[in-house]
């Protein structure tokens, strides 16, 4: 009888901790619930199989589908045990996973299985909403553009006008960022009908009302509020010049300029735990009154006038630099030289000056002198040429900033006006201020959606149905990134406590807020080995290290989870 000896080892990392985030949130059982699979599938349910492939995303980094089958097969025994299903790595070819994006790209199916979903980790993880972020990105790509088909050219906010986009818009809880609503629309798409139906979608998933909205300028067209007035929700968003004109806002800013009101300071904690001015600003109601579906709206608004100090100081350093490089060329035209025309009157020598000013946006903040000198210069005989006198003109022009000019200007710097239709003793002006300006939140979720580590673009895929289908399966990813963030980023707050160890090459770096990135990183190089030796099966996984033992308790999941995996040696 022979010894067959057969050693073989799995790289185990983070699967078992997102597979048991990815169960603790219900994914495979909702999907399974709401998307209804063709008669002819058999194998692992459709649940199961998204949930594999949602941690091989987010482990691997990667969306595309023809790398999943080999590293499904690389990995059975680690899949099995965390899963409790029978893994066959062909039951995740990419035809297979071309067929679950084609169910995920059914908007009805979606729509259901996300507010279920919404619900549920709300339940689960004890949420309170009480802000959504509505926004919107795109993702621009080589596709071919079709008359009715999702990619087409449009405003790009990667700036690549040269390609054709897709448009994703995304309505995030704050304060943690997590998606409650996807829409995917055409890339040519207005922003503005966007905010409403989003907000529809947000209301009917949620199942509440009283949330306070948070978007962008473009939320602050009057329909979109007054439909958020209508159904009992708050809005906030700055107003555009189009809602509030410039007239408009120096009528606002005329009383502080005389003295008549004194802005409020207001104040904000910064990383070290002190508070510092962040802004100035003052509030004033006023009536707002629309007609929405025949019937006329009308509500008290309270519009915050607000400056902020870095805008205002900014925004002035720019001008100082366009107003020096302005003189710098107003000066040049002073200048004679060999190839360079002469500016021979003084109507030319105003009308290129006028063209530098405008160029800089330095139109009224420079005063322009032009004086003209005449001459006299004896010319030598030459042959038959006699000798003579000519006169020459020259003209030179000096330019002097005018402080005055630029003091008027610069006292509008750094002024926004914000509106919002929610009462002041439960959304004050500070609290406002503060809201807004964490917009960053959604902004970091369109940055993990486009980039490392769901890397949305570049996209391989052509069918309108399955990009469709891969967005909102990447908004799953986003959801639970954001869930293990905020479970111990909450448990860290709640024992303050902190993390250490996370930052590779400074192992006494501490962090009370890790991020999810960070967060698996920490799981990388754990191996599972396997050897088989006369029919005997011996399993032997990496130690888990305290750090990864302690970030398992704070997720509060067992270590259990991959203790598992080597249960079933023999």
């Amino acid at each position: 009888m022979t010894n067959e000896l057969n050693i073989t080892s799995e790289r185990v990392d983070d699967i078992p901790l997102l597979l048991a985030q990815i169960k603790g949130m219900g994914i495979p059982e909702l999907l399974d619930r709401h998307f209804v699979t063709h008669g002819n599938w058999v194998g692992t349910s459709l649940g199961w199989t998204t949930g594999i492939w949602l941690a091989h995303i987010l482990s691997r980094g990667d969306h595309r589908l023809s790398w999943v089958e080999k590293w499904v097969s690389g990995r059975v025994a680690t899949l099995e045990s965390s899963t409790g299903q029978i893994v066959l790595a062909t039951e995740w070819s990419d035809d297979r996973l071309g067929r679950i994006l084609d169910a995920l790209s059914e908007d009805e199916a979606w729509q259901r299985f996300e507010n279920a979903l919404n619900r549920r980790t709300i339940r689960v993880y004890d949420l309170q909403p009480v802000r959504v972020r509505v926004d919107s990105t795109t993702a621009s790509g080589y596709w071919s553009v079709t008359e009715d088909g999702l990619f087409q050219f449009g405003h790009s906010k990667d700036h690549r006008p040269d390609l054709p986009q897709v448009k994703v818009n995304l309505s995030v809880l704050d304060p943690m960022g997590m998606p409650v609503a996807t829409q995917v629309v055409s890339g040519e798409s207005a922003d503005d009908p966007l905010y409403v139906s989003a907000i529809e979608q947000v209301r009917k998933s949620l199942g509440m009302s009283g949330l306070l909205y948070v978007g962008d300028s473009k939320m602050a067209a009057q329909a979109t509020r007054a439909s958020v007035q209508e159904h009992g929700d708050y809005y906030l968003c700055p107003l555009s010049k189009k809602q509030l004109p410039d007239a408009t806002l120096a009528e606002y800013l005329t009383p502080v300029w005389a003295n008549e009101v004194t802005p409020s300071p207001l104040v904000r904690e910064d990383a070290a735990g002190e508070r510092r001015e962040i802004a100035v600003g003052f509030e004033r109601e006023v009536t707002v009154t629309h007609t929405l579906a025949d019937r006329l709206l009308t509500w008290t608004e309270r519009h915050l006038v607000v400056r902020s100090h870095q805008f205002a100081k900014t925004s002035e350093q720019a001008l100082r630099v366009r107003l020096d490089k302005t003189q710098t060329e107003l000066t040049q035209l002073n200048e004679r030289k060999q190839g360079k025309p002469r500016l021979e009157t003084r109507t030319e020598m105003h009308e290129a000056a006028l063209a530098i000013l405008a160029r800089h946006r330095s139109e009224g903040m420079v005063k322009l002198t032009i004086t003209e000198q005449v001459n006299n210069r004896l010319v030598r005989a030459y042959g038959e040429r006699p000798a003579c006198v000519r006169s020459e003109r020259t003209l030179t022009l000096q330019a002097e900033v005018d402080e005055t000019a630029v003091q008027e200007v610069t006292r509008r710097f750094g002024w926004r006006v914000y509106a919002t239709n929610q009462p002041q003793y439960t959304l004050s002006l500070e609290n406002a201020v503060l809201a807004y300006r964490e917009e960053f939140l959604v902004e970091h979720g369109f940055a993990r959606l486009k980039g490392r580590p769901l890397s949305l673009t570049p996209m391989y895929l052509q069918s309108d149905p399955r990009v469709t289908g891969l967005i909102h399966l990447l908004s799953i990813c986003l959801r639970i990134l954001v869930l293990l963030e905020f479970q111990v980023r909450r448990r860290l707050a709640e024992q303050n406590d902190v993390l250490a160890g996370l930052y590779a090459g400074n192992p006494k770096r501490t962090t009370s807020r890790p991020t999810a990135e960070t967060l698996l990183e920490a799981f990388r190089n754990i191996t599972l080995s396997c050897v088989t030796l006369n029919h005997q099966r011996f399993r032997h996984l990496s130690p888990l290290s305290d750090l990864q033992k302690k970030i398992l308790t704070l997720l509060d999941l067992s270590p259990t989870i991959y203790d598992r995996i080597t249960a079933d040696s023999s």
